[in-house]
C-alpha cells in the first residue's frame, strides 16, 4: 500500500478530505481488512496518534487510533456521548504538515463502531485517547483541526517534498 497521505498543500486532494466519507456496507469485505492493515503500517511508518482512511485517499468511514502501545480500529464509528467538560490542547495532523493548533474538545466521549472484526464495540475514551477519536471522526465528516482551531502556529517540518 502506498503510503503517501493526502494533505492541504494540494487543493485536489483538500477538496477530497473536505467530503464527508461513506459508510462500510459490508464488514466482512475482505479490502476492509486489508484497509485496515495498511492504515496501521502507515501509522506506525508516520509515526501518528490516529489516521482517517480518506487521509490515504479511501472514501470510506474508517479510522484507527494508536494509544499506550495499542493500535483500536473504528469502522462507522458515531460519537454517542460527550462530557460536558471541554480541555483546550494543542493539535497536529498529518495532513496539516507545519501547522499546530489549539484546538477545544470533550473531556470524555463514548465511540460506537465496529471493529476490524466487524463486531460492535462500544469505547469509553477520555483525554488523550478522547481527543485522538474526536479528531479522526471530524476527518470522516470532512471537517479538519485547523477549522476548529482557536490559534494556530507554523512548526518546521523535516518532510522533503516530491516537487
Amino acid at each position: 500500500m502506498d503510503d503517501q497521505i493526502l494533505t492541504i498543500k494540494n487543493k485536489k486532494q483538500e477538496e477530497f478530505l473536505r467530503k464527508p466519507t461513506e459508510a462500510v456496507l459490508d464488514l466482512n469485505d475482505r479490502k476492509i481488512t486489508e484497509l485496515i492493515e495498511g492504515m496501521k503500517e502507515i501509522l506506525i511508518k508516520r509515526q501518528g496518534a490516529g489516521l482517517a482512511a480518506n487521509q490515504i485517499g479511501e472514501n470510506k468511514r474508517i479510522f484507527i487510533a494508536q494509544f499506550e502501545g495499542k493500535i483500536y480500529a473504528f469502522i462507522n464509528p458515531q460519537i454517542v456521548k460527550v462530557s460536558k467538560k471541554n480541555v483546550v490542547l494543542e493539535e497536529g495532523c498529518l495532513s496539516v504538515p507545519g501547522i499546530v493548533g489549539l484546538v477545544s474538545r470533550s473531556q470524555k466521549i463514548t465511540v460506537q463502531a465496529f471493529n476490524e472484526l466487524g463486531k460492535p464495540i462500544k469505547i469509553k475514551a477520555k483525554d488523550i485517547l478522547a481527543r485522538i477519536c474526536q479528531h479522526e471522526i471530524d476527518h470522516l465528516s470532512g471537517v479538519l483541526f485547523i477549522d476548529k482551531a482557536t490559534k494556530l502556529f507554523r512548526v518546521s517540518t523535516n518532510e522533503k517534498t516530491a516537487d
